[in-house]
């Protein structure tokens, strides 16, 4: 797995997103696999579930504002599932859900001999 993070912008602040082992942990807890959330926050199917979505990106982005926490000695609270729906309407379920798709698969890259 590799440190790499998405990022999102909404009302003037930039947010990190993380996909590590902390955040599959809690994907894998509440869905009982990344297959089966990776499921249903794709669009094929007609519409992404929400609810996938949401509870994705709430994780990514805590993980993103827990690890900034510990590196700048900040105190953020972490965001609500709500305000997450919020931010993601805002920004537009889309470009969230490609930017949410994007930093898994970046994340989760089998890394080459030669890197």
């Amino acid at each position: 797995m590799k440190d790499l993070n998405g990022k999102i912008s909404y009302r003037g602040k930039e947010y990190r997103l993380v996909f590590n082992l902390n955040v599959m942990e809690r994907i894998q807890d509440e869905y009982g696999s990344i297959s089966a959330w990776g499921e249903k926050t794709e669009s094929k199917n007609g519409e992404p579930n929400a609810k996938a979505v949401i509870f994705g990106f709430t994780e990514m982005l805590n993980e993103g504002i827990d690890i900034s926490n510990e590196e700048n000695g900040t105190n953020d609270a972490p965001l609500t599932l709500r305000q997450v729906g919020r931010m993601i309407t805002e920004v537009g379920m889309g470009q969230a859900t490609d930017t949410l798709q994007r930093t898994v698969i970046e994340s989760t890259k089998v890394e080459s001999k030669n890197e």
